[in-house]
């Protein structure tokens, strides 16, 4: 599948400190990552919506039952607020037992660096 471009739900302020995000998930199975391929869009019009959400991307490779995610985010806090509520939190609940690996790492970067690179995020993840 091809990566689902950087989308930028919220215009963020220039020379602004970001909270970025990158993470990759494993499925145990085919049928694990079917169903996080499901649950995708909802997720996907979530971020659209999200306060504090600066950018977006997703990478997948479905039949190798790997995604990764990259992020941009005014704070850990507006990240956390996300990753709880739904659809996210319902769906990473229920992904959480069809996982065999998943990593996540945080860093600082600026507004202006945006949007981000994914070669310095998957180095990051590896």
């Amino acid at each position: 599948m091809p990566t689902l471009p950087w989308s930028v739900p919220n215009t963020p302020p220039r020379h602004a400190e970001a909270h970025v995000m990158a993470s990759r998930f494993e499925t145990r199975t085919l049928w694990g990552a079917l169903r996080f391929f499901i649950r995708t869009p909802a997720v996907w019009h979530q971020v659209s919506r999200a306060p504090g959400a600066y950018g977006a991307s997703l990478k997948a490779s479905p039949l190798r039952r790997t995604f990764w995610t990259l992020s941009a985010w005014e704070s850990p806090e507006a990240l956390r607020r996300f990753a709880r509520s739904g659809p996210h939190g319902p769906a990473a609940r229920g992904l959480r037992p069809l996982m065999r690996d998943a990593k996540f790492v945080t860093w600082s970067a600026t507004t202006d660096e945006l949007p981000l690179d994914w070669a310095d995020a998957l180095k990051r993840l590896e």
